[in-house]
């Protein structure tokens, strides 16, 4: 690839063997257009571009998976599906098989849901779910012990155990009662931390933008969901929408069932989701609302702004999330953005490795660690 094409292969130096092999298959790829490579150095025909021809296309992914590791073998199989448009052809069972599976191949995958033949269907939910289970390693035991932590901090208590003293708010409370002469602080009221109860202490609502561009957010938060409905202590609702609103919180047991239930594509009515997470609110005060869009608003935008106002007056913690994945910040409606951001409702990406202290400054109703990329 530093050498380029056509007249860059004037090196004098040919390709053999393996070095042959890898230049191939990136010519087939990035070389001047499926089907149409330049010409290799010595007068012949590269072979270049994949066409149309699902054999030619299983062929080249068992070579890029031989010749190259497997993240760069994700980066090249997400330029396939956009630049030569082989989406159609993941609906084949024996490339599903052929593929490396990440999250942008289950997105890719859960856009094409609905025009997938029977045959295909459990091979497509065998690659789904090993990306599902795959994340859900790397995020569940974190998630779940920073969440602990966060609820057990929220349930303030005034005689707790020794054990259970949080010491900095106990000292800060009785800094009155310092006494010089002893250089120490004598307290007359303790503040602890609240044990973990059995009990359901907070409810949260992900509300999650299933329009084509959120592909890799859906799946995160599909996770999420999954990993947040285990846990005892947290009601956890799942809502997905487009210009329609789908609750999936009777399928958070199985996540890939979740994904398989959202239709990637289509509109974008904020208002009408927001609406509806609102009506199932009990207890305000205890609620967190996760919003998981890029904000393009395509409903009633005033009506949109003045409902998020409504639920933070009740006492609901709202956060917007532009995106939650490795990408960084998608495109997003900025105007959107700062409204809500006005509204203490901060807008902002986060990575699946934030997310789980996101979601504990909000239980703790603490300022959220906004990172510093928008």
């Amino acid at each position: 690839m530093v050498l380029g094409g056509g007249e860059a292969d004037g090196t004098g130096c040919s390709l053999t063997g393996t070095d042959a092999a890898m230049d191939g298959a990136l010519t087939a790829l990035y070389g001047h257009g499926p089907g149409a490579g330049p010409r290799a150095s010595g007068g012949r025909d590269r072979s270049a571009g994949l066409g149309g021809s699902a054999p030619s296309v299983a062929r080249w992914l068992g070579d890029i998976r031989t010749y190259f590791p497997s993240s760069v073998v994700q980066v090249m199989q997400r330029d396939a599906i956009d630049r030569l448009g082989l989406s159609t052809l993941l609906l084949e069972p024996e490339m599903l098989e052929a593929v490396e599976a990440d999250v942008h191949l289950v997105g890719t995958l859960l856009s094409l849901n609905k025009a997938m033949p029977e045959t295909t269907r459990e091979t497509a939910r065998a690659v789904v779910r090993k990306v599902v289970d795959d994340l859900e390693k790397r995020l569940a035991t974190r998630t779940r012990a920073t969440l602990t932590g966060a609820l057990d901090r929220s349930a303030r208590i005034s005689r707790p155990r020794h054990r259970d003293i949080d010491w900095d708010r106990t000292i800060r409370a009785n800094l009155k009662n310092y006494l010089p002469e002893h250089r120490t602080v004598v307290p007359e009221r303790l503040i602890g931390y609240g044990r973990a109860a059995r009990s359901v202490k907070k409810d949260v609502v992900l509300c999650v933008d299933q329009s084509g561009s959120m592909a890799a957010s859906v799946v995160y938060a599909s996770v999420f969901g999954a990993v947040l409905a285990s846990m005892r202590s947290i009601a956890t609702r799942l809502v997905v929408f487009d210009t329609a609103v789908v609750d999936l919180t009777d399928q958070l047991d199985d996540p890939v069932d979740v994904l398989f239930g959202t239709q990637l594509g289509g509109g974008t009515d904020i208002n009408r989701a927001l609406a509806y997470c609102q009506s199932r609110i009990t207890r305000p005060a205890d609620t967190v609302v996760v919003l998981i869009s890029d904000l393009y608003e395509g409903g009633i935008r005033d009506e949109m702004l003045k409902r998020v106002a409504a639920m933070k007056a009740s006492g609901v913690q709202v956060v917007a999330l532009l995106a939650l994945s490795d990408e960084g910040a998608p495109a997003y409606d900025r105007e959107h953005a700062a409204a809500l951001a006005a509204l203490g409702a901060p807008a902002f990406a986060c990575t699946p490795d934030l997310f789980p202290e996101v979601m504990a400054a909000a239980i703790e109703k603490r300022p959220l660690p906004v990172p510093d990329t928008l």
